[in-house]
């Protein structure tokens, strides 16, 4: 396999956990706050899959690169440091090049800090393994969470708004599903999806197993 060859197969296993058995919110659970808030619009969680994923692999560069002199008695703290620097620099740059979507993210963006996701990557694989893997991790992560972001907001703009990043893609005589606009709305399609990847995950797990 391709992919294999190019990363190796630590990669390769790296980037499959990260996508797939780990998927941050499929399997562990993290960053529903995000997708239930933001994903009623394309552009804000394109907005912000790509700001956690650069604040992961920012934040994987600096803790595996300094993970050997970084003191486990403030490790947390040096964390929540390190993720709140890049994490101001993503608001920023958000209120300099696209204030509306800074507007439309709000206090979440902010959040980030505290975003499971990157708090539990920097604690269970950053500290423990050098950059290359570091980063390979903190992308398959961040894609994972960012293709899962994208693919609700997308359902809930077209039937909550009948847009497509913004562009109108129903009839005129279309009655909007409002409740695909507010957070209900994203729990629901939010429940649908964890079902669907349980499930494939069980029946690939009996299968490897018969």
């Amino acid at each position: 396999m391709l992919l294999r060859k190019l990363l190796g197969d630590q990669g390769y296993k790296t980037v499959k956990k990260g996508m797939c058995d780990e998927h941050p919110i499929f399997a562990a659970g993290l960053g529903i706050c995000s997708a239930l808030a933001i994903s009623n619009k394309v552009e804000n969680a394109i907005a912000m899959g790509a700001g956690v994923t650069f604040v992961l692999i920012a934040t994987a560069v600096m803790i595996s690169t300094l993970r050997s002199l970084i003191p486990l008695r403030v490790r947390i703290i040096t964390y929540m440091i390190i993720i709140a620097s890049f994490v101001i620099t993503v608001q920023m740059f958000l209120d300099a090049f696209s204030p509306t979507i800074s507007e439309a993210l709000g206090p979440y963006v902010g959040l980030i800090i505290t975003n499971c996701i990157i708090m539990g990557r920097a604690e269970a694989f950053f500290m423990q393994n050098k950059v290359y893997h570091s980063v390979l991790d903190a992308i398959s992560n961040g894609l994972a969470y960012s293709c899962t972001l994208i693919a609700i907001s997308v359902v809930r703009e077209v039937l909550g708004f009948g847009t497509l990043l913004g562009i109108s893609v129903m009839p005129d005589s279309y009655e909007k599903w409002v409740v695909m606009t507010m957070a209900p709305g994203a729990f629901f399609l939010l429940g649908i999806a964890i079902w669907i990847s349980k499930t494939i995950s069980e029946r690939r797990s009996e299968e490897s197993k018969a």
